[in-house]
């Protein structure tokens, strides 16, 4: 019995490794020459607010985590919107208790020479948080909620301008 479970265990890890090679990253070089440096040739353009803050540093590590400054082929332009809902109340103290922030960014992709657009979308997406009767935690948990916002923003924008270059070339 242990030795037949050992078996199934080896054939499973032996085909898994066999296939380990097949699958290759959607945007990878591989498959799109040149996206990856088109992905790093983006500037992405200052973007106002304390979230616009947190949303451009993550769209500039997801668009070139590398720290390399190409020549920008590319201008990506941002705004972003965001508004607090509070679904539910506590009624013994007439307070929410939880609220959401809901963000939406409008984006523009603008190939800079010749000046024109190659692409422009709108992503939105929420984050939760508790709401305590203490201030100071209140702002500490709505600001890791703007902070989880800008964060899957930035993931849905890149992944989108990704999709965008890639049909491109």
């Amino acid at each position: 019995m242990w030795w037949s479970d050992r078996a199934r265990g080896l054939a499973a890890l032996a085909l898994a490794l066999s296939l380990g090679g097949c699958f290759q990253p959607l945007y990878s070089e591989a498959a799109h020459p040149g996206l990856v440096a088109d992905l790093q040739a983006i500037e992405v353009a200052p973007i106002k607010d304390r979230i616009g803050h947190y949303l451009g540093d993550d769209l500039i590590s997801s668009l070139n985590g590398t720290g390399s400054t190409p020549t920008a082929k590319y201008r990506l332009t941002v705004t972003v919107t965001q508004k607090i809902q509070t679904p539910t109340v506590e009624s013994q103290v007439n307070a929410a208790n939880a609220a959401t922030v809901i963000g939406t960014a409008k984006f523009s992709l603008a190939q800079i020479e010749p000046e024109k657009v190659v692409f422009q979308g709108e992503a939105t997406t929420a984050a939760v948080y508790d709401r305590t009767l203490q201030g100071f935690a209140n702002l500490r948990a709505e600001r890791d909620a703007e902070i989880r916002l800008a964060r899957a923003l930035a993931d849905e924008i890149s992944l989108r301008v990704a999709a965008a270059l890639g049909a491109k070339g």
